[in-house]
């Protein structure tokens, strides 16, 4: 259990920030999933691994950007941006793998940019991710060491690392409940949501988690694409980062409607600017 706090990174205290409550149409699903609402971005179905660092705040805010900027570009680009410069690079938001900030990172892609950069090890993009994964074993040893910051791209790449940022246009805590939050991901894509982490979270295998026991471990952060309802039970669809090998192929369920965790209490998002 020491070896997974170390992996809850995300700061739950709310800082000052714009806020958005989406006003909610009538004609909102019961049940959907960006992954079908978006096909041609396939990046809402990607699965990242933070590793054994807790920069679960900045890698689902990657997640965020990139899927947004798909979908904000009607699919035109379907490269992952860089939970790795989110990380390493924003001192404002946080300490990188000691923790950080979801509504920080957001502001951080509108006001500096993030460039592309794919998992550990992928020599895709211009900033990939340096901490090596885990897998749903989780990792052993001492937390990661937060990369420094590098703002070039990887050799050959083709691309300055200016000319390769895209932004935001805002950033902001969704307000207004979990109408709202459902308002909010079916008009713009998936959004970030921070929530409190228990022991009995880490044995997830399938359904609809609702914490019953165990220790408090930490907050976490993660990526909300759709929601339905289950034998009853109301529940968000969400992409987690800890490997496909975690949950549902990398996936889980929670209960929705209730702010099980705090879940629905700290949602944060942008809408992409290119």
């Amino acid at each position: 259990m020491e070896v997974v706090r170390k992996m809850m990174g995300t700061r739950l205290n709310k800082l000052k920030a714009p806020e958005v409550t989406p006003q909610v149409q009538p004609t909102l699903p019961d049940t959907f999933d960006a992954r079908t609402q978006w096909p041609k971005c396939t990046s809402i179905g990607h699965i990242r691994d933070q590793g054994n660092c807790g920069s679960c705040w900045a890698v689902s805010a990657g997640e965020v950007a990139t899927d947004r900027t798909c979908i904000h570009g009607s699919g035109a680009s379907d490269e992952l941006l860089s939970g790795e410069q989110i990380m390493s690079c924003c001192s404002s938001c946080g300490q990188g793998c000691g923790g950080g900030y979801p509504i920080s990172a957001m502001e951080y892609w509108q006001s500096t940019g993030v460039v592309t950069g794919g998992d550990y090890d992928s020599k895709q993009g211009c900033l990939p991710y340096e901490v090596a994964p885990c897998g749903a074993a989780g990792c052993s040893g001492p937390e990661s060491q937060t990369p420094r910051c590098v703002e070039t791209c990887e050799t050959g790449y083709g691309k300055t690392f200016a000319d390769d940022k895209h932004h935001a246009s805002s950033h902001y805590y969704v307000t207004g409940g979990e109408a709202a939050i459902r308002q909010e991901v079916f008009t713009n894509g998936p959004a970030e949501a921070a929530f409190n982490v228990y022991a009995d979270f880490m044995n997830y295998k399938s359904g609809v988690y609702h914490h019953t026991t165990g220790d408090y471990l930490g907050g976490h952060a993660v990526k909300i694409i759709g929601w339905g309802t289950l034998s009853n039970t109301p529940y968000w669809l969400v992409a987690n980062s800890w490997n496909s090998t975690w949950g549902m192929d990398g996936f889980f369920m929670i209960e929705r409607g209730n702010d099980e965790c705090g879940f629905e209490d700290g949602v944060v998002a942008g809408l992409s600017k290119n």
